[in-house]
């Protein structure tokens, strides 16, 4: 049967439509703080546009002799941790899941390094025991 042979009560059919509304912020009085929202955008924006114009697409490392750019380095600490990372760009760092970036002390210090290389980062030694 058609939807529109079936009779329906019309108030509630509208009210199922109706959509709250939407929230209207305040009106900043002070002017610095305007200029500040105003400009918080506008630095992302050419951030972003300068990353995207400077961006480069970077082959994984040709060799696992030493550590470079995309290798994935295992060392331990002198506490007997074990670490896991691998070398990314500034924007796709991210040390919980595992990635430190190129410039990051620790990436700096292992890059160019091999296996069984002890090296000091922040007072503390580290050896590499693995690089993929």
């Amino acid at each position: 049967m058609s939807v529109a042979f079936t009779k329906e009560d019309s108030a509630e059919t509208a009210s199922e439509t109706l959509l709250p509304a939407r929230p209207i912020s305040q009106k900043i009085d002070d002017v610095n703080e305007r200029r500040r929202q105003v400009a918080l955008p506008l630095r992302d924006a050419r951030y972003f546009a300068a990353r995207l114009r400077t961006a480069q697409v970077m082959p994984d490392p040709s060799s696992t002799d030493t550590v470079a750019f995309g290798s994935v380095v295992t060392f331990s600490r002198g506490d007997g941790r074990v670490q896991k990372y691998r070398i990314v760009g500034e924007d796709e760092a991210e040390p919980k899941a595992g990635m430190i970036s190129f410039v990051s002390p620790v990436a700096r210090a292992l890059m160019g390094k091999t296996i069984g290389d002890v090296i000091e980062v922040s007072g503390h030694e580290i050896e590499i025991t693995a690089i993929n």
